[in-house]
């Protein structure tokens, strides 16, 4: 069943964790990748920037864990299709009690995106909370390609009649379902529409009451 203007779950729960993260200022800038190795041209799928990422925040904390899982745009360059021009993720270090938030990018857009992988500054972090829990890896099966699929599915009706809202999707995980889900969405609070996508088999979820 369609679910309706659901923006607040991935976005509040994260910020009830980390306050303020969004307006962090980037603490370093690291490389993308080995020397022979490019980023994209384009945009990527969520899986693509999530592991350049994990190698970069696992430098930072070896027991790291992931929170949150979000697509970002570069001005001039468009998402599609469930893929983006730019990624961030939040992990968790208990060791440290500290989170960060890693940024990749396909392109450089001044005066503060970076191509390549972009190290946050350092926040509290108490542990994962029952709305805003840690995911391991091995339960992000499905790519952000793939639920933006079938996300569509289930919103075409409305994305038809609204041409002009743009699409982001979210990755996390908290009490209220299964497993970790893609939150797609199209649109703002104001007027928008947003589906949950299971990460582990690709179905829509709803959540529980």
């Amino acid at each position: 069943m369609v679910q309706k203007l659901l923006l607040a779950f991935c976005l509040v729960t994260i910020s009830v964790l980390i306050s303020c993260t969004d307006a962090a200022p980037p603490a370093d800038k690291t490389s993308s990748g080995s020397s022979s190795t490019a980023a994209p041209a384009g945009p990527v799928s969520g899986k693509t920037a999530f592991w350049e990422l994990y190698k970069s925040a696992h430098s930072w904390a070896a027991d790291l864990q992931p929170l949150k899982l979000e697509s970002k745009s570069i001005p001039g360059m468009k998402n599609d299709a469930g893929k983006a021009a730019m990624w961030s993720a939040t992990f968790g270090s208990l060791g440290k009690h500290e989170a960060r938030v890693f940024t990749y990018a396909v392109a450089s857009h001044a005066p503060d995106i970076y191509k390549g992988v972009t190290v946050g500054q350092p926040l509290p972090w108490n542990g994962p909370s029952p709305d805003a829990q840690t995911f391991a890896s091995v339960d992000f099966a499905v790519d952000s390609d793939a639920a933006y699929k079938t996300a569509m599915g289930d919103a075409a009706a409305w994305v038809d009649k609204h041409p002009d809202k743009d699409f982001s999707l979210a990755l996390c995980s908290a009490a209220r379902f299964k497993a970790p889900v893609w939150y797609v969405w199209w649109g703002d609070n104001k007027s928008g529409y947003a589906v949950f996508v299971d990460a582990r088999d690709g179905n829509v979820v709803k959540p529980k009451k």
